[in-house]
């Protein structure tokens, strides 16, 4: 999953780049609201982590902004403005959550896959296709019930995948889902992770579509 995050403050936003890198996600940063609205437009999200008191263009600026161009993706305002009617103003204007600093980043990270899962029309947290479960809370993936250790952009290709069965996602989609700016990929980096699952879970689970990308295929 691939992250904006508009956060002028470097602290707040190291921590939560860290932490969210941790768990498999490619973030982006920006400090400014000119600055998100540029990379929303050159980049596809997944969600975007937002601030309200920004520099060059303020928060509820830029959410307004995003979803008059038809940006549909989750927003999630992270902000220290605590007041009943801020948070109105923020879901008003089109946010999906609100989280007021300081907050907790396993909290954080809870209302990422709660709003993921919204977003792509899920109910249960836990991904299932066939003997096969991907659990996003716990960062668990099972095979016919035992635990199979993944690392974390393994996890992520993976997730990427079960979550549109049937879609070809090329190359460059995968890399656009493990990596963030100024993170160095390799020539030959979805290969090798593609490799390494198929060793994992199986040579059928992922399919290479020749000359267009991987996918796994829908269930019967």
């Amino acid at each position: 999953m691939r992250i904006l995050l508009v956060e002028d403050d470097r602290m707040i936003a190291e921590g939560v780049r860290k932490a969210l890198r941790g768990e498999g996600f490619a973030v982006d940063w920006v400090e400014d609201g000119e600055a998100a609205l540029r990379a929303a437009s050159d980049q596809l999200y997944d969600m975007v982590l937002l601030d309200l008191g920004l520099p060059k263009r303020d928060g509820l600026d830029v959410l307004r902004t995003l979803r008059t161009r038809g940006h549909s993706l989750p927003v999630l305002i992270l902000t220290a403005r605590d007041a009943v009617a801020d948070r109105v103003k923020g879901l008003d204007a089109g946010a999906d959550d609100y989280l007021v600093k300081p907050f907790d980043l396993d909290e954080l990270g809870a209302r990422m896959r709660a709003l993921i899962r919204r977003q792509s029309g899920r109910s249960d947290s836990t991904i299932r296709h066939g003997n096969l479960t991907l659990d996003p809370a716990s960062h668990q993936v099972t095979l016919d019930g035992a635990l199979v250790a993944l690392s974390a952009r393994e996890f992520a290709l993976l997730e990427a995948l079960l979550a549109r069965p049937g879609a070809v996602l090329s190359k460059s989609q995968l890399e656009e889902k493990m990596y963030g700016w100024g993170e160095e990929i390799g020539s030959n980096t979805v290969e090798v992770y593609i490799h390494a699952l198929r060793k994992k879970l199986g040579a059928e689970l992922i399919r290479n579509v020749r000359g267009l990308g991987y996918m796994i295929a829908k269930e019967a």
